[in-house]
């Protein structure tokens, strides 16, 4: 078991030097989604990252290294936030569970989107939390504008996800992405289909995980406009035909 007494203080112990606060309920939500997450990853295949430390760096820590820009975006209270491509519900659930925003988890993947429903019900976080399968663009046609806050971490290029992320947006709502490593062309693409789609670029920070775990870039982006092109476009055209080349 993830979820116990030493996991739990090492874990308050990781996310204070990065001045990110939680409550001792908020960290065994935390570390109970990661029991969930690894057992279920023994029927499905939903992340090759099951050691106990691994997981708290690479899946607890690193989702909630959002959090001080979500905070510096100085969202409203009533957020509503999707969460692009989210797997066995990273960065969503832990989000969710730290700010207390209501939050749409969306995963192309039916088995995905089902575990992770289940996740939520079995946390107790049905109130606030869903999760479905359904692509991006779909979405941005039934919920125009409908949500604050768009994240995402490491499912695409930066300017697909602007791009994926605009017509979702409300105005001055953020997308706040988190990158491994991150080119200075695929910051080019991203800042330029930023002012395509009605975006700008507002912050770029560095972390570094814990025990040498990994870099990570995490970009704020603001809807500013209307986007000059009619989104969403039909789905796979972002990927495959992006509007920065």
């Amino acid at each position: 078991m993830i979820c116990n007494s030493d996991n739990i203080q090492l874990l308050q112990e990781l996310l204070s030097t990065y001045g990110i606060e939680t409550t001792g309920h908020e960290r065994r939500l935390l570390l109970q989604h990661l029991d969930l997450v690894v057992e279920k990853n023994k029927v499905m295949n939903l992340t090759r990252i099951v050691d106990p430390l691994d997981a708290i760096v690479r899946h607890v820590v690193d989702s909630l290294l959002l959090v001080p820009n979500v905070k510096a975006a100085q969202l409203p209270s009533e957020t509503s936030f999707v969460d692009i491509g989210t797997g066995a519900g990273f960065p969503g659930i832990p989000l969710g569970i730290v700010t207390g925003y209501k939050g749409l988890l969306i995963d192309s993947v039916g088995k995905k989107a089902n575990a992770v429903e289940e996740f939520i019900e079995t946390l107790g976080l049905t109130d606030m939390l869903a999760a479905k399968s359904i692509r991006v663009e779909d979405l941005a046609k039934k919920k125009r504008e409908q949500y604050q806050l768009v994240v995402a971490r490491a499912v695409a290029d930066l300017g697909v996800l602007v791009e994926y992320a605009s017509p979702l947006l409300s105005k001055s709502g953020c997308l706040i992405v988190s990158k491994a490593n991150i080119t200075d062309e695929e910051l080019e693409r991203g800042t330029a289909t930023s002012s395509l789609v009605g975006l700008e670029s507002v912050s770029r920070e560095t972390y570094e995980l814990p025990y040498e775990m990994g870099h990570r870039e995490i970009l704020t982006y603001k809807k500013i406009s209307a986007s000059k092109i009619k989104l969403p476009r039909q789905v796979g055209m972002a990927k495959h035909k992006p509007l920065v080349q």
